[in-house]
């Protein structure tokens, strides 16, 4: 008679890990691979990076210093990250100035730090690029391990809900923001669309355009190869233009805006504004299948109306006539709740590497969070759609 068999539980399968490396650079990636972990999102594409690195727009001349991390399973790459070094805080829209005041005041040095975004560009959406948590966690985990290395904190910016939650899993701070988005409810046209608002916002707007077409302002819009090396230099100008008229210098070059051109071209819409057969004003948007992305604007001449037009009116008939899903307006703006567009909330993973000053920052930003969901909760009673089904168009 044999002896029985002991019972033993299987064992889990071994999991390596990814080697994560610092060394790559995007120009040695190649585009379909980089895209693939992107999920063709045009704002995180190879393309939109390769456009910020290679006209200079996101160097370290300009204060961003690419340290992208990939992930590799052998030869495959199976998850990357977007990271750079900072030597201050412009251009990320997730604001940090008082952090940083608050360490030059004891004495400490908060730059350089290490940022996860998309430079200039605040865009909700992933930011560790893998399909597998693990390599997610294994980038994320790579990033803090740098702070050691002479950099005060990490902050990985806009993250979506999902990321957000895995980074707080992970032992991040959590922050939360507030944007403005429209959803594509399925609307016939911009009537129909209207229709949803209650009858003041609905009558505001209706005299908005009314009075654009009284003044002479007429719109047209240019997709892809149809936006011309000409168009490209009015809309740069307006461009600085409104951004000198704001005591400001404006982050992208005219040599940006045409390499995405040339290598973004069917993302691309251009919005053009004519007064009396005159130019006054464009607007530069980017979009996919889903989701437009309202990004750059400018104009020569102040006519009352003409941004909203310009900005979001244009942009939403577009998605109506595409039947895309979503406009997002880019950072802040209470002015676009009365448009249609609804607050959302938008988060940040941050890593202090002061023990000291993370405690105080994590407090900084349990009340903050707080106060965002107040302030969302007070503008979603402000929103200007119809309360009542039963409500009169």
């Amino acid at each position: 008679m044999h002896a029985p068999v002991p019972y033993s539980r299987p064992r889990p399968p071994v999991v390596a890990s990814p080697l994560i490396r610092d060394d790559v650079p995007l120009s040695a990636i190649p585009a379909a691979q980089w895209n693939a972990l992107a999920d063709h999102v045009p704002l995180l594409s190879h393309e939109y990076f390769s456009a910020l690195h290679e006209t200079g727009c996101a160097s370290v001349e300009t204060g961003w210093q690419p340290r992208f991390l990939t992930a590799w399973d052998r030869s495959s790459l199976i998850g990357a990250m977007p990271l750079y070094a900072k030597t201050h805080s412009y251009g990320e829209y997730v604001f940090d100035w008082g952090w940083a005041d608050a360490y030059r005041r004891y004495g400490r040095r908060y730059y350089p730090k290490l940022v996860s975004a998309v430079p200039f560009t605040p865009v909700p959406g992933a930011r560790m690029l893998a399909p597998a948590a693990t390599t997610r966690r294994a980038l994320l985990e790579r990033a803090r391990h740098e702070l050691p290395e002479g950099y005060s904190s990490l902050h990985v910016l806009f993250v979506d809900e999902a990321q957000a939650c895995e980074g707080a899993a992970a032992g991040m701070l959590t922050r939360d923001g507030v944007q403005f988005h429209w959803r594509n409810a399925g609307y016939r046209d911009f009537t129909d669309f209207l229709a949803a608002f209650n009858h003041d916002k609905r009558k505001k707007i209706r005299q908005e355009r009314r009075r654009l077409a009284e003044a002479g302002v007429t719109f047209v819009r240019r997709i892809g190869a149809d936006i011309s090396a000409a168009d490209r230099a009015f809309f740069f100008d307006c461009y600085k233009r409104t951004y000198r008229a704001h005591h400001s210098t404006p982050y992208l070059s005219l040599e940006f805006f045409d390499r995405i051109a040339a290598t973004l071209s069917p993302h691309m819409l251009l919005v053009l504004g004519y007064r009396n057969g005159q130019r006054v004003c464009a607007a530069l948007d980017v979009f996919d299948d889903r989701t437009l992305w309202g990004r750059y604007w400018g104009t020569r001449e102040y006519v009352p109306g003409l941004h909203f037009e310009a900005c979001y009116y244009q942009a939403i008939e577009f998605c109506i006539e595409r039947d895309i899903e979503s406009f997002e307006g880019g950072a802040q703006g209470v002015h676009k709740l009365a448009r249609g567009l609804l607050p959302v909330a938008t988060h940040s993973l941050h890593a202090i590497a002061d023990r000291a000053f993370a405690k105080a920052i994590a407090d900084y930003c349990a009340r903050e969070r707080v106060d965002v969901a107040h302030s969302i909760d007070e503008l979603e009673a402000g929103s200007p759609f119809r309360s009542e089904i039963g409500e009169a168009p």
